[in-house]
């Protein structure tokens, strides 16, 4: 591996001779995994049922190694939402978060939506999840990923941290950050990190980390957790990051991290002297992952019985009836559930979201979008299949095996011998691959476009 020369210096003046233990890479090629997403299936039954080799992965139970030269993105599972393919290491730190069903949690960091999706599996669909992306294009790709993965209960938000913590100050249980770094730990399986590298993108990255973090520790909740972690092994964004942090915040506590069951101590030389950096956490490349840094901090205080200060008074919208008829009809658990409009659509909200002060926040989607009212007949949207198509009461069962679901995947019309007539959920081993319209023995194709596996 060609490191950066001043990388290489700084590391080898920090490390001395331990520098050649642990960048020394476990493997010659850069670990590949998958994420199981356990709103669709637990983990044993992925591991008993995958079509593709895998190893449990030693940073988070949910998650599993595959082949080198394994590509993902055509299975049929990956389009029906069941795993995300990501790094393994990479799942190290939303576990750490100890998310649990009714929690508030905001992903500030979210995209491409890896750690979001393990956040809203920990949910299982009970609370709130806010999943924040500053870049706009990056937040788009957020949003298609939390609607494969059937995420129902979540905020999508393209904003500055600064006016997520103006708006709702102490009103989330948890908080990850997974802060934009210089991408050290990345040097191998992303080339361009290497050449992007410098003095001035690390420090520039550490005065963004400290300001996230700081309006992190405004949106938590007394009693709550945040977890930061980075990508990169630079002192300033790391240890030394957590140790300002705590300067400028004491009614945070450093959570200790030393049985976590992988990786190392983080470096007492990379803070200041009274930090104690053996309760962070720090994955080297020798430790099979490409480079990873964790720290979990406590807020200071009981946790509030009650969010009347991120309330707003409710102001409930009308369903329409044309929904109400189509819900009772194909998905009944969702006919009484309240609505919202966003021009010409209708969304499902989390529960309590709709409560929420939104201001001129920037919403991308804030919960499920169910579809719309053409010509007084409901049209359903493809998020409303993917959070609940394994519960509509029409349904095409198809398996990995049967031809019919790559011609589904390809968007062609095909044969239907479980579904009846009408809207129906279209199914592979009991995952929804979306929706289509029955007639005649035929299901007509309504995967979007852009989703289908073509070439």
């Amino acid at each position: 591996m060609d490191f950066p020369a001043e990388f290489l210096d700084r590391e080898r003046a920090l490390l001395g001779p331990r520098f050649a233990e642990l960048y020394a890479y476990a493997a010659p090629e850069p670990a590949r995994g998958v994420t199981v997403n356990t709103l669709r299936c637990p983990p044993e039954r992925f591991a008993a049922q995958a079509d593709f080799p895998l190893a449990p992965s030693p940073f988070c139970p949910a998650a599993f190694t595959t082949a080198a030269d394994w590509r993902p993105g055509r299975h049929p599972w990956h389009h029906a939402g069941v795993f995300y393919a990501q790094e393994p290491s990479a799942a190290a730190p939303a576990a750490l978060l100890d998310a649990h069903p009714g929690h508030w949690v905001a992903d500030l960091c979210a995209a491409p939506g890896g750690k979001t999706s393990q956040l809203a599996a920990a949910l299982q669909g009970q609370g709130l999840l806010l999943a924040n992306e500053f870049m706009a294009s990056r937040a788009e790709v957020l949003r298609q990923n939390l609607e494969r993965m059937g995420v129902a209960n979540a905020l999508v938000t393209n904003e500055d941290t600064a006016r997520l913590a103006a708006a709702w100050p102490g009103c989330f249980d948890r908080v990850l950050v997974d802060a934009p770094c210089s991408g050290e730990g990345m040097f191998r399986k992303e080339p361009a990190a290497r050449k992007q590298h410098s003095a001035a993108l690390v420090e520039h990255c550490a005065q963004l980390g400290a300001q996230i973090l700081d309006n992190a520790a405004a949106l938590l909740a007394p009693g709550g957790v945040l977890v930061y972690s980075t990508c990169t092994f630079a002192p300033q964004e790391d240890e030394a990051q957590v140790a300002a942090f705590l300067e400028r915040h004491p009614e945070f506590s450093l959570c200790d991290l030393s049985g976590c069951g992988f990786g190392r101590p983080g470096e007492a030389n990379r803070a200041p002297a009274g930090f104690d950096a053996a309760r962070c956490r720090r994955i080297w490349p020798a430790d099979g992952g490409e480079g990873h840094f964790m720290a979990k901090l406590q807020k200071v205080g009981t946790p509030p019985a009650a969010r009347s200060a991120c309330r707003r008074p409710q102001r409930p919208a009308q369903a329409p009836a044309e929904w109400i008829a189509f819900a009772r009809q194909y998905f009944p658990g969702l006919a009484e559930r309240p609505v919202a409009g966003a021009g010409e659509w209708l969304l499902l909200p989390p529960a309590g979201s709709e409560t929420l002060p939104m201001g001129r926040l920037r919403l991308l989607r804030g919960g499920v979008l169910a579809g719309s009212v053409l010509k007084k007949r409901f049209q359903p949207a493809h998020a409303l299949f993917m959070a609940w198509g394994a519960v509509c009461v029409n349904r095409e069962e198809l398996t990995r095996e049967d031809p019919r679901t790559a011609a589904w995947l390809r968007g062609e019309e095909i044969e239907a011998r479980t579904a009846q007539n009408g809207w129906c959920a279209v199914c592979v081993d009991g995952f929804p691959l979306g929706g289509g319209k029955a007639s005649g023995g035929r299901i007509k194709n309504h995967y979007p476009k852009g989703l289908r596996n073509l070439g």
